[in-house]
């Protein structure tokens, strides 16, 4: 395929900036539980402080993608200040990776550095890559998130659909507003070094079912069925924050082109991380995972959407004894993932 033209009038000047939001954030037990729930993610550790604690965990163990939750606050900052010519209903995720250099767990007091990685402009949209160093009370980096987006410009906003928005989406009002809302700028000196994994996870044991001895390259995972219904989008756009009404309003998907309401991208993608959980049997394991997103899920009003997940293995590392697992996710015989890979520590 043909790389496609890339004009030169993207604003160029964002790219390398680093900014820090200037409060911080608790991570709550009540908070980890609410959002296990709403990912479907079942292991006993991200409920049960015994659990956490046979995994090495010192508080209730957060979710792979629980940093979302982190992460879209820290965007929304960013589209509120230095990338405000951009409108929120303009934009769509397309891209997500989680390198996560040490397990999350409630009690953490947690601050964010981020920095715009990339932006480039094609065919009229731009595609802006930022990145979120999520850094603990001692200065380590517990997870760093990975996000592009593509913002479409040039595009008049259908006035139906901003009175739609107005009337359905949650108000942001200034008195909700903390610390942990407002981005200030960094020096580049002042950003926080961040380490490669292999060295942030050297001390972590992991306690997998499958043994690194047990797998060979191509082995299939067995495949896996989770479902979602309306009542499960609504519960995960209020514990993530994420409220765009295309996830639970017929009208708003019908504006924006959807056939019907639609799951979050990264709803799905803490499904996937379930099922490689569950196959792993310890969610610290999960040392990366990144999905691009290729279709969303459709989701009726009268009976769950039904999504399957498989998998298998790319490679194998002896000497760390990871494995490279290719995800795949289909709802309706659609492939839900253009690419999505994790890397594993195994036992």
């Amino acid at each position: 395929m043909p790389e496609l033209a890339i004009e030169a009038s993207a604003p160029t000047e964002l790219i390398g900036k680093q900014y820090r939001v200037r409060g911080s954030y608790e991570v709550g037990r009540e908070k980890v539980r609410e959002f296990a729930r709403a990912v479907q993610n079942a292991h006993p550790a991200h409920r049960f402080e015994g659990d956490a604690a046979e995994l090495g965990c010192e508080g209730v163990l957060a979710p792979t993608t629980f940093a979302a939750v982190i992460g879209w606050t820290t965007t929304q900052a960013l589209l509120d200040s230095v990338l405000s010519r951009y409108d929120l209903s303009q934009i769509l995720q397309t891209d997500q990776l989680f390198e996560i250099h040490r397990p999350m767990v409630s009690g953490d007091v947690l601050h964010t550095e981020t920095k715009i990685e990339s932006i480039r402009r094609v065919r009229g949209n731009d595609f802006l890559t930022v990145r979120a160093a999520i850094i603990d009370a001692s200065g380590a980096v517990v997870v760093v998130a990975t996000v592009t987006i593509v913002a479409r410009l040039g595009v008049e906003i259908d006035p139906d659909i901003a009175r739609l928005v107005e009337g359905l989406v949650m108000h942001r009002r200034e008195t909700d507003r903390t610390e942990f809302d407002v981005i200030a700028p960094m020096a580049a000196e002042e950003a926080t070094e961040i380490p490669p994994l292999t060295r942030s996870r050297a001390g972590l044991e992991v306690r997998t079912v499958p043994r690194f001895e047990d797998l060979t390259v191509g082995d299939e995972l067995p495949a896996g069925k989770m479902q979602l219904t309306r009542g499960d989008l609504v519960n995960y756009a209020g514990v993530s924050g994420d409220t765009n009404p295309i996830h639970f309003s017929d009208r708003a998907a019908d504006l924006a082109g959807l056939p019907t309401v639609v799951a979050h991208g990264l709803l799905t993608m803490g499904l996937g991380a379930e099922y490689l959980s569950s196959w792993l049997g310890d969610p610290t394991a999960i040392e990366s995972y990144s999905v691009r997103f290729a279709s969303l899920v459709s989701v009726p009003a009268t009976s769950p959407a039904q999504i399957e997940f498989t998998a298998k293995v790319k490679s194998l590392d002896p000497e760390r004894r990871t494995a490279t697992l290719l995800l795949s996710g289909t709802s309706e015989g659609k492939k839900l993932f253009g690419r999505a890979v994790a890397e594993v520590q195994l036992s």
